[in-house]
């Protein structure tokens, strides 16, 4: 597919340079290189050029120029990216929107936040909850990822239980197409069917259809109380068949994760403290949040209740802050505490049915013995969401590099079986895209390419990804 595309010659560089100016272009070799990976393992592309616009009206010049000169663009925003959406696998121009970095206007009266890309999902939820606001999506990246790239995803995190993913808050988009036109979508209204729903078709999409330079979100008034229970288990079935009875005793929590013993320890090892309930095979973390406290007591009673019914060891209740952050200090350093265990190591995060999640344990298991390499896995048991984690460790890489691939094949056709799918928030991008088959089926696969080349015809932007355009 590289081979159709124009290589970029000094008059195009001339150009972009008219487009933003000689200070937002970057040629140098060791100043590409940051933008030539994410947080994908192993996975390097160097871009031919990195422009850095301004505004709209500059994204849209680049990329009108990229279509008409047949150039590759590649959109990023913070490079957190963990299935290589945002790698320049076709070199050319690398699109990084990092210059918007602004909340343009946080309107307390429509509960609505209008925002750049570029802004950090963190620094968004906190500047809204200074109003007494609230943006639930919360991904694991919340610290580094930005906003556009959650749209871009479809971002979930350990909230979307309750609260829902990001396509759920998103109202109004300003987009630019592959031909450089620009529209905006939707706007500060919760209800909106004029015509066909072209902003949820580019949530999700991973910069493939269109690059976002504006971002419309709705949002809720933020609730004045939680708290948070750890519950430990003596198996997974356990936890599992507990957080079924919640959620039939009609309590819906705010998160419910879990994590395996084995990801427990990882963590003990990384903060240098033990652990609470070691001993247990499993580890339910909920959340509960509101504005009646005496509801709120009522409602962990009542799952203290529910979840003895099911061997739970114990319930540690946390109602206060500090209380609270130690309770989760373990969740939120998980994906630090397991590259420390093991630097290289294949992320995935599949879905099935929450009542299947045991029995995905035991496949884990069989896949880990037959290939002779640990597996760890922790997530979001709220909504069946899975983070398995493949730890190479001191596996030679000739056998490593052998081994996975036939892994992630097994793996990811055990899903299936199951009734999940290959990925619930991570998205598809480069290193997935030989799987997708097994998740979406060949007639539904041609209408995406057929979406693809409708809107980007030359197939300049974000190519290499999902699927490979040239063949059907």
């Amino acid at each position: 597919m590289s081979n159709q595309y124009k290589k970029i010659q000094n008059e195009i560089l001339d150009s972009l340079k008219t487009i933003v100016g000689q200070k937002f272009i970057i040629t140098l070799e060791e100043d590409k290189e940051p933008y030539s990976h994410d947080e994908t393992l192993h996975h390097k592309f160097m871009p031919a050029v990195v422009v850095k616009p301004a505004d709209t009206a500059e994204v849209s010049a680049i990329i009108k120029l990229a279509n008409a000169e047949k150039i590759p663009i590649t959109p990023r925003g913070a490079g957190t990216g963990l299935s290589g959406g945002a790698l320049p696998v076709c070199g050319g121009i690398l699109l990084s929107l990092e210059r918007f970095d602004k909340i343009l206007e946080i309107d307390e009266e429509n509960l609505m936040v209008v925002t750049q890309p570029a802004v950090i999902t963190g620094q968004l939820q906190k500047e809204v909850e200074d109003k007494g606001l609230f943006y639930p999506p919360d991904p694991a990246s919340l610290d580094s990822c930005s906003i556009g790239g959650n749209i871009a995803e479809n971002a979930g995190g350990p909230r979307a239980f309750k609260y829902g993913v990001t396509r759920h808050y998103l109202c109004g988009l300003e987009a630019v197409w592959p031909n450089g036109q620009v529209s905006r979508l939707g706007g500060k209204t919760i209800k909106n069917v004029s015509g066909y729903d072209l902003m949820h078709l580019i949530c999700g999409s991973e910069g493939t259809l269109a690059v976002i330079t504006e971002i419309t979100l709705r949002l809720l008034p933020k609730p004045p109380l939680a708290v948070d229970l750890m519950i430990p288990f003596s198996s997974i079935d356990d936890a599992v068949r507990a957080c079924t009875a919640v959620i039939k005793g009609r309590i819906i929590p705010a998160t419910m994760e879990f994590m395996e013993q084995k990801a427990v320890m990882a963590a003990e090892r990384f903060l240098e403290k033990r652990a609470p309930f070691r001993e247990a095979e499993a580890h339910l973390l909920v959340q509960l949040d509101g504005d009646d406290r005496a509801a709120l007591t009522a409602d962990y009673e009542k799952i203290g209740r529910i979840v003895s019914d099911f061997g739970a060891l114990d319930v540690l209740v946390a109602e206060d802050r500090p209380s609270r952050e130690r309770i989760w200090e373990m969740r939120r350093c998980m994906a630090d505490a397991l590259t420390q265990m093991s630097p290289v190591r294949e992320r995935e995060d599949v879905v099935v049915p929450k009542a299947a999640i045991p029995e995905l344990f035991r496949k884990l298991k069989g896949l880990s013995e037959k290939h002779g390499v640990e597996v760890i896995s922790y997530g979001h048991i709220g909504d069946g969401n899975v983070h398995v984690n493949v730890m190479k460790q001191g596996m030679a890489p000739e056998v490593w590099e052998r081994m996975l691939p036939s892994l992630l094949d097994e793996l990811f056709r055990e899903v299936m079986a199951l009734g999940g799918t290959i990925s619930g928030e991570h998205g598809i991008g480069y290193v997935k895209k030989k799987y997708l088959p097994l998740a979406v089926d060949a007639p539904a696969i041609m209408v995406m390419k057929d979406i693809k080349i409708s809107l980007d015809p030359n197939h300049i932007l974000n190519p290499g990804k999902i699927f490979d355009e040239d063949s059907k």
